[in-house]
């Protein structure tokens, strides 16, 4: 259901994006980095709004295959450290061993 959300909301989005860029086909001053030219409004926006959904695409991949490489390996450190190491008792268990060897409850009399 979460995965059919997100995608009903980003056809929204690209239809809201479209619609403003089909509304502004004016030619604009654009600057670049080495010079400056002029192109229509709707490349602009559109070509502004693709750019940004690849850079947003790879950062959020990128942090993905981080995580999934880093999940691998702390699984790999968790099949390790339970077959290398005898098994440890549990905190029940360990509070059993206790009982045994705690002091005498001090409000026993009251």
């Amino acid at each position: 259901m979460k995965g059919q959300t997100y995608i009903i909301l980003a056809i929204i989005f690209a239809l809201l994006v479209a619609i403003f860029a089909v509304i502004n086909v004016d030619p604009v001053q654009v600057d670049y980095l080495f010079g400056s030219g002029e192109a229509p409004l709707i490349l602009v926006i559109l070509i502004s709004v693709l750019m940004g959904g690849i850079i947003t695409a790879s950062v959020g991949s990128l942090r993905y295959f981080r995580l999934k490489q880093k999940y691998r390996s702390l699984e790999k450190k968790m099949q390790n450290g339970t077959e290398n190491t005898p098994e440890e008792p549990t905190v029940s268990e360990k509070d059993e061993e206790k009982g045994s060897n705690d002091e005498p409850d001090k409000h026993k009399d009251r």
